[in-house]
């Protein structure tokens, strides 16, 4: 068995940096952007680019019991009562967004995440679907996916997500080791998921996904190679492997994770080692970053033929969309700027009450971040640069103008990331496992800033 990356150079490369679902980075947007900067974007989407189809994210906060290591924006209640009021505050929103750009848009891409989209009713979530249809038109053969929590759903539950359109699913699994599980406070036997699975391509789902992350308290080597075993077992068609951030300072619940009990670096890379391994021989092909997919699978075929994307909800085999998101904490795209819905309920609904769009910050993208752009995701997601091609769209001399970024890369291809000639680069094989350290070299930002703790590691 030969290693994906030597131990080397995971060693070197036990880094932070962005993971560029966006560029700039979320982290840059500004409180100076408004409501008004994005229905004028909105407005201007509407004349000139209707014929093109649309990216939702809707983002439900709610989950019944936390989880140590989350970090993402969620609001902890058993009362489920409180996902009412949150469904008729998101119809106000939808409908104060199709009042700027207009009905029945074309959506090829739906996407609900959290929290935990599973914690509404399947009345709620039929309600749901009816408010998204009765505004956008869901075309035939986009991806339509949902968050799931093993511990809220049945098969019956399953069957009624594909009765209501969702054509993918994505498993919360993190680890399948009882004393893990118990450690971060989400405990869901290993049967159960092998059982939804199962339920779940007897439905017909078209792709499965499951979540991973090594990192996290009382984890080992030892124990994580049970866990991959069992995961190659139960060969979901994508696979998504993250390494948990230790952040308490920033996110509350981690502060119950015990530190002592986190694994040390030595052993976070040797988890990674035998993820690559276990991945790759059996039979996975590495997306990029921290994703896995099978061949047959949609986001494998897209990569083979050049027709990967990226946006805020990672890879797609959608064409490059304008995104509109919708909920609490929800981050869009429109044409060349970022927003970001309000990160509380309580601002999240005294905005609707108000009869205005509840965007707090965003960016207006300058030409030099759309060029920066458009080469960070050609790496991401092509693994290769054509300097012309960038130079006919952008109206640049490309060696000239990335010359500080050239010279840095020269080093990056000694070191067997990626290939250099005359006319462009490429990623090699062992490159793609360190994109995102290629990618970084592009950042202006990052460049600028280097106080890099609040991402997440590269590898």
């Amino acid at each position: 068995m030969s290693h994906a990356l030597p131990d080397e150079l995971l060693k070197r490369f036990d880094i932070s940096g962005p993971r560029y679902t966006s560029y700039p980075t979320a982290d840059r947007f500004v409180e100076a952007f408004t409501d008004q900067d994005y229905i004028q974007a909105l407005e201007q989407r509407r004349a000139g680019s209707m014929a093109l189809p649309l990216s939702l994210y809707v983002h439900i906060p709610f989950c019944e019991s936390v989880c140590y290591y989350c970090a993402c924006n969620k609001v902890i209640t058993k009362h489920h009562e409180r996902a009412a009021e949150y469904l008729r505050y998101l119809s106000r929103e939808v409908e104060l967004q199709v009042a700027h750009f207009g009905q029945n848009h074309r959506v090829s891409q739906l996407h609900l995440g959290g929290g935990t989209p599973t914690f509404l009713s399947d009345e709620e979530l039929g309600d749901l679907m009816d408010m998204i249809r009765r505004h956008f038109s869901l075309v035939p053969g986009g991806e339509y996916s949902i968050e799931v929590d093993p511990r809220t759903v049945t098969e019956q539950r399953l069957q009624t997500l594909a009765h209501l359109g969702f054509n993918r699913l994505s498993f919360g699994v993190q680890d399948f080791d009882p004393a893990v599980q118990k450690a971060v406070h989400r405990v869901q036997p290993a049967e159960q998921v092998f059982a939804l699975v199962a339920a779940a391509r007897k439905i017909g789902f078209e792709s499965i996904n499951v979540d991973l992350i090594y990192g996290l308290p009382l984890q080992t080597p030892e124990s994580f190679a049970r866990t991959l075993t069992q995961v190659n077992e139960l060969r979901p068609d994508r696979i998504a492997l993250y390494a948990y951030a230790h952040l308490p300072g920033r996110f509350k619940p981690q502060r119950r994770i015990v530190s002592a009990e986190l694994p040390s670096g030595n052993d976070k890379l040797a988890m990674l080692s035998a993820s690559l391994d276990a991945f790759i021989d059996a039979g996975y092909v590495y997306i990029g970053m921290d994703h896995f997919a099978l061949p047959s699978d949609a986001l494998a075929v897209a990569k083979r033929q050049g027709r990967l994307h990226r946006n805020f909800q990672g890879y797609s085999t959608q064409a490059d969309c304008d995104l509109i998101a919708l909920g609490v904490s929800a981050i869009g795209r429109i044409g060349a700027t970022y927003s970001q819905n309000a990160k509380t309920l309580d601002e999240y609904y005294d905005a609707l009450n108000q009869g205005r769009l509840p965007v707090v910050r965003g960016l207006a993208l300058t030409r030099d971040d759309l060029l920066r752009r458009a080469v960070i995701m050609a790496i991401m997601c092509q693994g290769e640069l054509q300097y012309e091609s960038f130079e006919l769209a952008h109206l640049i001399r490309f060696k000239p103008y990335f010359a500080r970024e050239l010279e840095i890369l020269e080093d990056l291809a000694e070191q067997g990331l990626l290939s250099m000639n005359e006319t462009g680069l490429k990623v090699t094989a062992s490159g793609w496992f360190l994109v995102r350290a290629i990618a970084m070299v592009f950042d202006k930002h990052l460049q600028q800033d280097r106080d890099r703790a609040r991402f997440s590691k590269i590898i």
